[in-house]
């Protein structure tokens, strides 16, 4: 490049894009996948309930009491409430024992081996910019290397060793960047309908049956679950995303007979704080916002004897899972 203008342009846009993807990248590694809270565990007294009495109905009472005031709407296969007989706690909705880490991950979507780590609730915004930002990173060095790209094919570059450079620079570039084109658009996907990809593969089930919608509650509520309310930081590896991963609002497509739909607009758990007892503080005000809007939500933990009413069916048997 001769034009002083365009070489500053394109080394800022360089280092930044690569300073973006190095943030990206150091913050899906290094943040730690967040596990179950207490409350999901089982006390000592419960565990040696669970280790004398043989499988059946007394698990099912034991769990049906844990559980009677967690809000978990989710079911194994077989309709049981989802136990890990690993960790010995009941699994929140949308976490799964991940077999790498030996532990139960909230909101899991995959153990990646490119970042060794588990990506969940906690670090899947980093995950998602870390794919953006490497995209765009191997775009930009394509782009830029595409014209001495077509200069080395018609001899125009001087015979020198730097021309095998630029030939090996721009297919790795150009590789790298149809790889992460499919996998960060299919990441944008899951994130438009509020899916993992473990829920992709397997949808959720809820006490009334299968539902691969269960918790989509349209593009914009679904963005904002991930990103968070302030637009401001979207764009940076900063946590910023909705919920504490233990509970997520649902938009069940076949709403359970055993849960009455919670009326258009109104948001229970706020006006009666002392009913929710989960999580004990009281939900921030951007989840507030989730959950009020013209369609019925169903907010986890708004009754807890809705919790206690489904958790009662005789048909439920625990089911280990790992």
């Amino acid at each position: 490049m001769d034009n002083i203008g365009e070489q500053v342009l394109c080394l800022i846009a360089y280092h930044l894009l690569f300073a973006m993807f190095v943030w990206s990248y150091w913050r899906t590694i290094f943040t730690l996948p967040m596990n179950p809270s207490k409350e999901f565990h089982l006390s000592y007294a419960e565990k040696e309930l669970l280790e004398r009495e043989p499988r059946g109905e007394a698990h099912q009472e034991i769990l049906r009491r844990a559980g009677k005031d967690l809000p978990i709407y989710t079911r194994t296969m077989s309709g049981a409430i989802r136990y890990c007989d690993r960790c010995q706690l009941i699994k929140p909705d949308r976490c799964h024992h991940c077999s790498v880490c030996d532990k139960c991950i909230l909101k899991m979507d995959h153990h990646c081996p490119w970042v060794n780590n588990c990506v969940g609730f906690s670090n899947y915004k980093f995950f998602l910019l870390f794919l953006a930002y490497s995209l765009l990173y191997c775009l930009f060095i394509a782009a830029t290397d595409l014209q001495y790209f077509i200069k080395f094919w018609t001899n125009g570059l001087p015979d020198t060793q730097a021309k095998f450079h630029i030939m090996f620079l721009f297919f790795a570039a150009a590789m790298f960047s149809v790889s992460l084109s499919s996998l960060f658009g299919y990441h944008c996907w899951l994130v438009s309908k509020n899916k993992s990809t473990l829920e992709a593969f397997r949808n959720p089930v809820f006490r009334h049956g299968t539902d691969k919608n269960g918790f989509s509650l349209g593009f914009s509520k679904n963005m904002r679950q991930v990103f968070g309310d302030e637009k401001k930081y979207w764009l940076l590896p900063i946590f910023s995303s909705l919920g504490d991963g233990c509970s997520f609002p649902t938009c069940l497509v076949n709403q359970d007979p055993e849960q009455p739909s919670t009326p258009a607009g109104l948001n229970s758990t706020a006006k009666n704080p002392e009913n929710h007892q989960f999580p004990a503080k009281m939900l921030r005000e951007s989840q507030s916002h989730l959950l009020t809007d013209s369609q019925s939500w169903t907010e986890s933990g708004i009754n807890p004897g809705k919790g206690k009413a489904g958790m009662s069916n005789p048909a439920l048997t625990m089911e280990n899972e790992t």
